[in-house]
């Protein structure tokens, strides 16, 4: 019963179907299934199949945009049930996609996972200006700093940010993630972490600031 109503949500955002994502959500919920579980093993393995097509050629931006808005409709649905988890005062995260990338899915997704796991976010948006990312960091004290970034024509910009947040904010950490993105490229950019999903974002945010979120 649960796997079958979480590749029902699966299922349903890839193929895009808004009201089929409620109904699953909602039968996630009535099943006792939990709203973090239903949403990286519903949702988010939906966007992850869609983003793996995409990286293929198989899906295009129109049947992409048609999955996020399904993926939302669930999260919608599920988001007052997650359990946040309060240990402490909530370390702040900032996060944003680079200058120049408008793709947010995955940001968003990373976004909703770190306010799960008690985190405060304060999301930049897209197309971010380099120095907004180290001028917020520095106003607001970040201990993290997350950059998105899905085509590698913007990734380039990374470098560039992670210098001046180190070279302004030394405390500030910074991690990255997206498509294009590797664990070598991180560590080349010089950023101190990296996760290729929402679920591993978390993982390597509270092991950067010690395990305490």
């Amino acid at each position: 019963m649960k796997d079958e109503i979480l590749r029902g949500l699966t299922d349903s955002v890839v193929s895009g179907d808004v009201e089929k994502c409620v109904e699953y959500a909602k039968k996630a919920l009535e099943a006792g299934i939990d709203a973090y579980e239903a949403i990286m093993e519903g949702c988010a393995r939906g966007m992850s199949i869609v983003s793996e097509k995409y990286e293929k050629g198989e899906m295009y931006v129109p049947e992409i945009l048609c999955s996020a808005e399904a993926m939302y409709a669930a999260m919608e649905v599920l988001r007052p049930h997650l359990k946040v988890e309060h240990v402490g005062t909530p370390r702040k995260v900032v996060l944003g996609v680079v200058r120049g990338d408008i793709h947010d899915i995955g940001k968003n997704l990373v976004k909703l996972m770190m306010e799960a796991a008690g985190f405060q976010v304060i999301d930049l948006g897209r197309d971010v200006p380099n120095e907004r990312f180290v001028d917020i960091a520095v106003r607001e004290g970040a201990d993290i700093v997350g950059l998105s970034a899905l085509m590698t024509t913007s990734m380039v910009v990374m470098p560039e940010v992670i210098k001046e947040i180190k070279k302004r904010s030394p405390k500030t950490l910074t991690m990255v993630g997206g498509g294009p993105l590797s664990p070598e490229l991180a560590k080349a950019y010089g950023a101190d972490g990296y996760a290729k999903d929402a679920s591993q974002a978390v993982r390597v945010a509270k092991s950067l600031i010690g395990g305490v979120a």
